[in-house]
């Protein structure tokens, strides 16, 4: 199996952290964890102490997904027998049972970018409200609308990159935000680049544990984000 990275941002996500390296480790045998923390407390720290694939650095303020999973590909990239990065989110809602098909689909198609998308036919979405459903299919549709990219999701965290289309994000991204805009951004980044993107379905489930990070003060930062994006698109 290829050597992977797999980015994990955290905030406040101690309840969870413990059973979803346990379920990674049990599908993966050849992954380094990098656990981003930005809870104000290092609860996560003695529980990261008990494997030793895992990588733990706490920045010990929220900073932003965004920004911590830049931080991880930057770690990430230190390791040269890493073949491939993946992040995901600690909550569930991006399932390990995934990773192996994912992966070899990925090596198989020599892709640069792989994205889990909520929004092709085989797709599952399980536990999410009405309200949060809609949101997130109009922040799809002005995504694809404003940004000009034909995918179907912009917006989820569960993603696999080549070493080449890391270090291109490494380079380019981080301009806009540091919140969930940097999904949409990394889009941009490797479209540009002419590198190979491809989606393939995914089951997405609400956490069922912990608080979610979304918050309207997000939401407004993400939208005027992807308006200056659409901006200055093609000077990325």
């Amino acid at each position: 199996m290829t050597k992977a990275a797999i980015i994990i941002p955290t905030y406040n996500e101690a309840k969870n952290i413990d059973e979803l390296v346990k379920k990674i480790n049990n599908q993966l045998s050849n992954a380094i964890i990098f656990i981003i923390d930005d809870s104000p407390l290092p609860e996560i720290k003695l529980i990261c102490k008990k494997y030793k694939n895992l990588r733990y650095f706490h920045r010990k303020k929220k900073k932003g997904r965004g920004s911590a999973v830049l931080f991880g590909i930057k770690k990430a990239l230190k390791d040269k027998k890493i073949k491939i990065i993946i992040e995901m989110d600690a909550d569930f809602s991006h399932s390990p049972q995934e990773l192996k098909k994912k992966i070899n689909y990925f090596n198989q198609k020599k892709i640069d970018l792989l994205i889990s998308s909520r929004y092709l036919q085989g797709s599952k979405i399980l536990n999410w409200s009405w309200s949060r459903r809609i949101f997130s299919i109009l922040s799809n549709l002005l995504a694809r609308i404003f940004l000009r990219i034909n995918l179907s999701d912009f917006t989820n965290g569960f993603r696999f990159y080549s070493i080449r289309s890391a270090r291109k994000i490494i380079k380019n991204c981080g301009n806009i935000g540091d919140g969930f805009i940097i999904l949409s951004e990394i889009i941009v980044v490797i479209s540009n680049s002419n590198f190979k993107i491809k989606e393939l379905p995914t089951t997405f489930i609400n956490r069922t544990r912990g608080e979610s990070s979304v918050n309207l003060r997000l939401i407004l930062q993400s939208f005027f984000g992807l308006i200056k994006l659409s901006l200055i698109k093609n000077k990325l």
